[in-house]
């Protein structure tokens, strides 16, 4: 344990568990396996970090789970360790806030300040950038990725792949367009999100007839002197287990 941690009542804590600095566990927290608190992150009542993985076929695993500074992880919220499958290692990065009921699976690895709603549902080896945000009640199939900066509608099914950037919502989810509260929020400039919403509608606007390839050439033409695009184009050119969600077709409901 680190210096000023506090451990509240009818917590569990064993003996593989570090703790940083600063680190609170509010009350009945149960903290199992390799599991690495960063500091000053803190932890209310009945949260479960570090029990083994629930994928079967990954039965007898020792895998650990690695929990970054100044983290926010409310009541309820499940974070399983990591499978030889999956490179043994569960990560949530600094500045998360995982709110009442949520659940990260198996390998997952979680970027810096992300915020998972009330009863968000991460399948195993889920993938999510800095900054992404999902609301309450959606669920994101296994071997998924989220880019930097996407926000998930809540109640969203997500099954395929989310650029970054983007605004995804539906029973099955789809692109809406781009984040832009996000950004905002973030700090963009106007000029900044204009060049980003040129890229979306080059790669996905139903009104320029081109293949993906083309649609992907032209948007790397774009992204030479822009760091934004081109992250944009290395997400959707990277190899994955999932298709791209993509907006609905004109005239579809």
């Amino acid at each position: 344990m680190g210096a000023d941690v506090v451990i509240g009542p009818f917590c569990s804590v064993g003996p593989e568990v570090a703790l940083g600095d600063g680190a609170a566990l509010v009350s009945h927290v149960a903290l199992m396996g390799e599991t690495e608190i960063g500091p000053r992150t803190k932890i209310f009542p009945f949260a479960t970090i570090g029990a083994p993985s629930q994928d079967l076929k990954s039965a007898g695993d020792r895998g650990s789970v690695v929990v970054g500074a100044d983290c926010l992880i409310r009541e309820g919220v499940t974070i399983n360790a990591g499978t030889r499958a999956g490179g043994e290692v569960t990560r949530v990065g600094d500045g998360c806030a995982l709110l009442a009921g949520s659940h990260v699976a198996h390998d997952c690895q979680l970027g810096a300040r992300v915020v998972l709603a009330n009863n968000v549902l991460l399948g195993g080896h889920v993938e999510l950038g800095d900054d992404v945000a999902i609301g309450g009640g959606a669920a994101v199939h296994q071997h998924v990725r989220i880019g930097q900066l996407a926000f998930v509608a809540g109640l969203a099914g997500v099954e395929g792949d989310a650029p970054p950037f983007t605004l995804v919502g539906g029973d099955r989810a789809h692109l809406f367009g781009l984040n832009l509260v996000g950004l905002h929020r973030r700090g963009f400039c106007e000029g900044r999100i204009e060049r980003l919403k040129r890229a979306y509608r080059t790669l996905f606007s139903h009104k320029i007839q081109a293949s993906r390839d083309e649609r992907l050439a032209c948007a790397a033409a774009l992204a030479d002197d822009d760091g934004d695009i081109a992250a944009l184009v290395a997400f959707m050119c990277a190899p994955s287990k999932r298709t791209l969600i993509a907006p609905r077709p004109p005239g579809s409901r």
